[in-house]
């Protein structure tokens, strides 16, 4: 900890309105466009066209003052004079150049993608300059969350990139793909939000500084944000950031379940608030890997004795009832959390809950049990489980070690599946090394994890969902313009479940997009790639020298960033 101590730091910027929060890992990349991680920088960098406000979802102007919309086009209008954080003019032919040049480009495997695909052909939509302040967006036919996605995605600057997007280096790929690797001068990295970055530690912090050409002012003209210095420390341990909260070293502090107690106790006499959101945004699951193909050296990603068991319906539904979610959120989350049954975020429109029909899977491991049976599995003398040709029923299960909450779920986990006969072995990695085992090995047999971010629009999931979608995970296609795996192939309720999020998308009236997505939920259900367990309340402490806080699960404490204000 004496490494990574920020007492030097504080005393030297005693005078600058500052704020030190916390990260679990340290970023993957500088290039949003390439950015698959949930621990990114791009939240300080990056302003939107057009900003969703997280008290009221509704949509607010951003970097653009205006936009006009209809089925199938939409024409947003530029604010005047606005800038990239070297000066430069931010221009509509930044606009045109990041859409046409890097998020529809094929030889660029944009996670963005998959949300900008329109229809059955899977169509881009037309991106076209207008004049110097106006861009048109047009799609081939309607497609209902699109002004989000437009509004949402961050532009890039076409006069730092436009060279590496297109030329190709020696290994035949663009240069844009090596381009903005968190090796590069952090102060080289281009941005029009609200910081830029000064400099980064690798596995210690991120230092951001207030962007001088930043568009928002004040009501009195004077430029915002007020803040002038975020330090984003790294620190990959739960305990530890608490740790360094109650030591006075962090300003703010997702509250883990095993902290609430001893916090609450605190924090009038140390002056800080935590605030409550209600059920997190973010998802909490185990999958199992359900890709029967083989990878290039023709072996098999999964043992395909284990695969006919993760792809048979009963035995994942066995595996839901064996697993007793309500002392996990009892003992795991110390009662901090709700019993989670669908992707779809309650506070949705588009959420199906239990009572409406949605398919749930209480603990009991009696059923799990005949399940088992019936799908052909049976139990030796000493009560362990076997398949129909004798094979003992055993996975691994994978997660990430960050959060102490997951080794919990996890320890959990293989105690209640004991219990059914299954053995489980647990292998927990940092969260780069388990992210890169999940995407790019796929040899995987089951995880424990989460998807966050995705909010009240069921489309914004569409990469997970959708079968081309990049974070399919549960069975990964090939990867763009490879032949990496022989003999993929697809379910019917995938393709199903494909069909309805077209559908979805290309329906305007809300009330039958709703049908849409419940049909989909009762699905994702019945099936279970995904078996939902506990998620959190969204529990955040931050200390009460901030002026201006609105807190929001959908946006943490610091949606509005630009206006906050230390008042100490």
């Amino acid at each position: 900890m004496t490494s990574c101590s920020l007492a030097k730091l504080k005393t030297a910027s005693a005078q600058v309105p500052q704020i030190v929060v916390a990260v679990l890992s340290e970023p993957s990349t500088f290039n949003y466009a390439l950015n698959q991680s949930a621990y990114s920088v791009f939240g300080f960098l990056y302003d939107g066209l057009i900003n969703e406000n997280p008290l009221t979802s509704k949509l607010e102007p951003g970097l653009a003052e205006s936009w006009t919309e209809d089925k199938q086009r939409i024409v947003v209008t530029l604010r005047e004079g606005l800038k990239w954080s070297d000066g430069k003019p931010f221009t509509t032919d930044d606009v045109v150049f990041t859409y046409n040049e890097i998020y529809l480009n094929p030889k660029i495997p944009a996670p963005t993608q998959d949300a900008l695909r329109i229809g059955q052909s899977r169509a881009f939509p037309t991106v076209k300059k207008l004049d110097d302040r106006r861009v048109e967006f047009t799609v081939p036919e309607p497609f209902a969350p699109f002004l989000r996605y437009v509004g949402g995605i961050p532009i890039m600057p076409a006069h730092i990139l436009q060279e590496s997007v297109r030329t190709t280096g020696s290994d035949g790929k663009l240069k844009f793909l090596s381009t903005w690797g968190t090796e590069t001068d952090p102060q080289k990295i281009v941005g029009n939000g609200p910081y830029v970055m000064e400099s980064y530690t690798p596995s210690q912090r991120v230092i951001f500084r207030r962007n001088p050409y930043y568009w928002r002012k004040d009501t009195q003209g004077n430029p915002l944000p007020y803040i002038e210095r975020i330090v984003w420390q790294i620190i990959e341990n739960t305990d530890t950031q608490l740790i360094s909260f109650r030591s006075g070293q962090l300003d703010d502090l997702e509250v883990a379940p095993e902290a609430f107690s001893l916090l609450k106790q605190e924090a009038k006499r140390v002056g800080f608030k935590i605030y409550n959101g209600g059920i997190d945004t973010s998802t909490t699951f185990i999958a199992f890997n359900l890709n029967k193909a083989k990878n290039s050296k023709n072996q098999p990603l999964v043992d395909p004795i284990k695969s006919r068991w993760f792809n048979t319906k009963e035995f994942r539904q066995a595996v839901a009832y064996a697993i007793d979610r309500e002392t996990m959120k009892t003992n795991v989350f110390r009662g901090l959390g709700e019993l989670q049954y669908s992707f779809v975020y309650p506070t949705s429109p588009f959420y199906l809950s239990p009572e409406e029909g949605l398919k749930v899977y209480n603990y009991d491991p009696e059923k799990a049990k005949q399940l088992l049976l019936g799908a052909g599995f049976k139990y030796n003398a000493q009560n362990r489980l076997l398949d129909a040709e004798g094979n003992p029923v055993k996975f691994t299960l994978l997660t990430n070690s960050e959060r102490k909450v997951r080794g919990d779920m996890a320890v959990q986990i293989k105690r209640d599946l004991d219990k059914i006969g299954i053995q489980v072995d647990l292998r927990i990695l940092s969260f780069n090394a388990y992210l890169a085992k999940l995407k790019n090995t796929q040899d995987w047999e089951c995880y424990l994890g989460g998807f966050a971010g995705g909010g009240i629009e069921p489309h914004s999931a569409s990469n997970i969902w959708t079968i081309a979608g990049t974070s399919h995970a549960f069975n990964q296609g090939p990867k763009p313009g490879t032949s990496n795996l022989i003999g993929w192939e697809t379910s019917d309720w995938e393709r199903e479940i494909d069909r309805l999020y077209l559908q979805g998308v290309q329906e305007l009236d809300e009330e039958k997009r709703k049908a849409i997505y419940a049909e989909y939920q009762r699905i994702a259900a019945e099936q279970l790639p995904f078996i939902h367990l506990v998620e959190r309340l969204n529990l955040q402490a931050v200390r009460d020298r901030f002026q201006g806080i609105q807190y929001t699960a959908l946006g943490g404490p610091f949606w509005n960033l630009y206006e906050l204000k230390v008042t100490d």
